[in-house]
């Protein structure tokens, strides 16, 4: 009899339940958040399982990476966001999730989420661990422009913090309680350096762009941390039907919604790739330096709107035109532009 597993997984424990094709609820538990004991739960019904399904949530990996270590290799990642339950449900619980997942598998409906390949995922998430470190190096250095011009009336620009010193921060700011509060965002903002250069010293060494993302580089303004940075996020272009598809996953579209041209609120503007949508408008503040086609579209935007949709305009346009150049492998070509 062809049974199938849902598993409501939380940071503690996972509720397990199992039905079979007729919906009948075989089995149902609560273990705690143990490999070994998930697998010994499961085991009475190995022969007969045709599918498990994991609810995506923070701490994943271990779960889907052990269960495919040891045999089950029909298991899925349910997309949440992409679930809707039904709207009359007045009561639901752990129970319930587990349950309605195996169902929407079972009805062949289940949104399903990409399991990014167990050996690239290291790699991909020490990346993502740079881009961390370089929202706190920026925080730190727009603190302390901040505090020199609150304080003494200076303007410090990026490009002059690398060469700033503690002496230099004692004869602008003289009283002593001000010069370490100061002195505290520059040493941040050195060790903060030191870690970025080694994070990505030991990625160059790990990775390679491959053919199909080594276009990228022919990109105005896309250096080759950001297409590395786009090529780990990607993973597989092949997951993306359609442009539009790839573009949403990036962030890099509206999510308001418009009725007889009056606004109707707001779709999950959470939906999608946080670091492709860093990456692409990164790329957006910097292709416009490099590109007077670029620049000229992103001004047209700012004349309709303000800077920062111009650049959400400007990063869907490099998310549509990256699609093609990965998928087609092929470079940038600015005279296809229109």
């Amino acid at each position: 009899m062809p049974l199938y597993a849902g598993l409501d997984l939380h940071s503690r424990n996972t509720y397990i339940g199992i039905l079979d094709r007729q919906f009948n609820r075989i089995f149902k538990k609560r273990v705690c958040n143990d490999l070994a004991l998930i697998l010994q739960t499961l085991k009475p019904f190995d022969s007969e399982l045709q599918g498990i399904v994991v609810e995506s949530t923070f701490n994943w990996y271990w779960l889907i990476d052990g269960l495919m270590d040891n045999g089950y290799q029909k298991v899925h990642l349910a997309n949440p966001s992409a679930i809707k339950q039904y709207e009359g449900l007045k009561h639901a619980d752990d129970q319930h999730d587990a349950f309605f997942l195996a169902q929407l598998l079972i009805l062949g409906i289940l949104p399903q989420g990409y399991i990014y390949p167990k050996k690239d995922r290291p790699v991909r998430d020490l990346a993502r661990k740079r881009m961390f470190l370089v929202r706190h190096r920026t925080a730190h250095i727009l603190s302390l422009q901040s505090f020199l011009s609150r304080c003494c009336a200076i303007k410090v620009t990026a490009t002059d913090m690398r060469h700033l010193t503690v002496k230099d921060l004692q004869n602008w700011l003289k009283e002593e309680h001000l010069v370490l509060s100061a002195q505290v965002n520059l040493d941040t903002i050195g060790f903060l350096n030191q870690q970025i250069k080694r994070i990505e010293k030991t990625i160059h060494k790990k990775v390679k762009l491959n053919k199909a993302f080594q276009n990228l580089l022919t990109v105005p303004g896309i250096g080759n941390i950001l297409a590395m940075t786009i090529m780990l996020e990607v993973g597989d272009i092949g997951r993306f039907a359609k442009v539009g598809n790839f573009a949403s996953y990036c962030r890099c579209v509206s999510t308001q919604r418009l009725s007889d041209g009056k606004s109707k609120g707001h779709g999950n503007r959470k939906n999608g790739n946080r670091y492709l949508s860093w990456a692409f408008t990164e790329a957006a503040h910097l292709t416009r330096r490099h590109c007077e086609h670029f620049r000229r579209y992103y001004n047209r935007k700012l004349a309709q709107a303000n800077t920062s949709l111009a650049t959400k305009a400007l990063s869907n346009k490099l998310a549509r035109i990256c699609y093609y150049i990965i998928r087609d492998n092929v470079a940038f070509r600015e005279e296809l532009l229109s």
